[in-house]
């Protein structure tokens, strides 16, 4: 299923002003795999992630998406494969209601007026947010504006969904939510996070990025094991791992 592919050969992105973001990044995700993006602040991250969906074309390299290298000819093709999650859900919540939030991706696409109720209300319920329907963006709770920004997510059937620091601003309670949500979704994932234990809940797979670079790829359990590369890409054990003994 090459479709559910994410492929990066020696992808290399400077910012405007000189700033290296990514520093020849090569990684291969497949079908089904879902891999944590982990890194300190300012290591190339979000950076990667907005390559993953063309808000972002890399200075060198490539990226495959799917079936495509990722371009501005192949722009239309590259989102409708990746979902994207952004880490502040305000980036994704702009009109009068969440039904019209939901909406708005499946009436730019197309989809016939009479199927889009049915799938607006498929994908609010998924993350149980189907009574939230009628009310303004605004006055929801973080948590439940996350919950509401993967459904507008979910609801353009993505192949690939990426989410960038899901838990920010959670509560304990929508956190645990948010987790076991994931747990259930088939989709090839890529979650860049602090949060180093949601990270070893859901993804069997973690790269490290330090510097814009990738300086592990690997078994999680086992990346989370190694305090020295911890220490080097300033993270820290997640805390369900500290004083464990093997």
């Amino acid at each position: 299923m090459s479709h559910h592919i994410i492929e990066a050969k020696e992808l290399q992105y400077s910012y405007p002003d000189g700033t290296v973001g990514l520093a020849g990044v090569s990684f291969r995700i497949s079908h089904g795999e879902s891999v944590a993006l982990v890194g300190e602040n300012g290591a190339g991250k979000s950076t990667l992630l907005l390559h993953t969906n063309g808000c972002l074309f890399p200075s060198s390299g490539s990226l495959r998406i799917g079936d495509c290298l990722l371009s501005k000819k192949n722009l239309n093709t590259v989102r409708r494969t990746v979902g994207m999650v952004f880490q502040n859900p305000d980036d994704q919540l702009f009109m009068p209601t969440v039904f019209d939030d939901v909406a708005f991706g499946l009436l730019n696409l197309g989809i016939p007026e009479n199927e889009i109720e049915t799938k607006v209300m498929r994908s609010l319920e998924t993350v149980g947010a189907g009574h939230l329907r009628k009310r303004p963006p605004y006055k929801l709770s973080q948590g439940e504006k996350r919950a509401v920004s993967i459904a507008v997510v979910l609801a353009m059937s993505p192949d690939i969904l990426v989410m960038d620091e899901p838990t920010s601003s959670l509560d304990p309670k929508s956190r645990r939510r948010l987790i076991e949500l994931l747990k259930t979704f088939k989709h090839t994932k890529i979650i860049a996070t602090h949060d180093l234990d949601l990270a070893l809940d859901i993804c069997e797979r973690t790269i490290v990025i330090h510097q814009g670079r990738i300086t592990a790829d690997g078994r999680t359990i086992e990346i989370f094991k190694d305090k020295e590369l911890l220490d080097r890409s300033s993270l820290e054990m997640p805390l369900s791992m500290k004083n464990c003994r093997e």
